[in-house]
């Protein structure tokens, strides 16, 4: 979900070996309409609430500035592959970028998210991005209201695009469970005009899973207002759901049955007091560390929690933020915040990589 709103018709990344930097600062310049813009070499700040957040992010560690000048970012994902690279959706722009160790940020695939005619919505591109089991890139895609599957040769795969012949709304984040099952949350934000859009099949703003086993796509929850991002726990017993409305701003977390459905939610935490100038964003995407702990996108940044809910921590971004994904060796914390995309190194891994 874009978060912010700025009039911005210009781009630049942090581009490692192409002689733009300036000095010895590391500051990236780009000149525009007889202005000079530079790019910080980072961003932001860590809050510790709790001496446990020493154990996950060492004090002196910074939020590396890798790229920027984008619309909306948001929908990381580490790629093994190919020496190992970051792909993240530029969502109003339509957008997949690549990022690889020692190389600028470029486009790596456009259209991401829609693949019609003309202009259909002001975020009509690719929103949540992750990996299948197969390694095949799994995205959210608004404009043209469907999960695909990329294969990395070429072409896309719809995956679902609708649920019992209603179309979806704009699926935004996407996870997928070990054996293959696909849940992603579907709000409105990359409809025309949102939540009065004449197209809407659906009058709510569902959860689904999608059955790696049948194909079969089930509503999961319908109680949500705004869900956004998603995870589950390490052992995959619990799912975490990001809830973005600013009037009812938490994180759900729901037991998962044996057959993929979901039991009774409840709310991990909220966060309704904090939304507003002085914390921007709102609860968004979201990732677990190999010991459960939550790190999840929300007001002010990303906010660190461990299993029982206690806050350890949050990342000061700045920015409104929409998504981390951990990446690398499975250490480093790759930050969309807003236009930035930035990398934080932890001394934890990420759960399933």
């Amino acid at each position: 979900m874009r978060q912010a709103t700025r009039a911005r018709g210009w781009g630049w990344v942090v581009a490692a070996g192409l002689g733009l930097t300036t000095g010895g600062l590391g500051l990236a310049t780009v000149g525009l309409e007889g202005q000079t813009m530079t790019t910080p070499k980072t961003i932001g700040s860590l809050i510790k609430a709790d001496p446990r957040f020493d154990t996950l992010i060492a004090p002196d560690a910074t939020l590396d500035v890798l790229a920027g000048g984008y619309d909306w970012a948001e929908g990381p994902v580490w790629v093994p592959r190919d020496g190992g690279f970051l792909l993240w959706s530029d969502v109003p722009a339509n957008v997949i970028y690549k990022w690889s160790p020692g190389q600028a940020a470029a486009p790596y695939m456009k259209p991401s998210g829609f693949t019609g005619v003309g202009k259909y919505s002001s975020e009509p591109g690719s929103n949540g991005l992750t990996l299948d089991k197969q390694g095949r890139l799994i995205a959210a895609e608004h404009g043209d209201r469907r999960v695909s599957r990329f294969d990395w040769t070429g072409g896309k795969r719809t995956i679902a695009d609708n649920w019992q012949g209603k179309r979806f709304n704009s699926p935004n984040d996407v996870v997928v469970k070990s054996n293959g099952d696909i849940y992603f949350t579907d709000p409105i934000y990359g409809l025309p005009e949102r939540e009065t859009d004449k197209t809407r099949e659906t009058d709510f703003c569902g959860v689904y899973r999608w059955s790696a086993k049948t194909g079969e796509v089930t509503l999961l929850t319908r109680e949500m207002t705004r869900p956004n991002g998603l995870a589950f726990s390490p052992d995959e017993t619990l799912l975490y759901v990001a809830n973005s409305d600013p009037a009812k701003a938490n994180w759900m977390v729901y037991p998962v049955q044996a057959d993929g459905t979901l039991g009774a939610g409840k709310v991990f935490k909220d966060v309704t007091s904090m939304v507003g100038k002085q914390h921007p964003g709102l609860p968004d995407g979201l990732r677990v560390d190999v010991k459960g702990n939550l790190f999840a996108t929300g007001p002010g940044g990303v906010h660190v929690y461990a299993p029982d809910g206690t806050l350890l921590g949050r990342i000061d971004t700045g920015q409104a933020t929409a998504n981390c994904a951990f990446g690398g060796d499975g250490s480093d914390l790759y930050i969309t915040a807003d236009m930035y995309i930035v990398r934080l190194k932890t001394k934890t891994k990420g759960a399933g990589l």
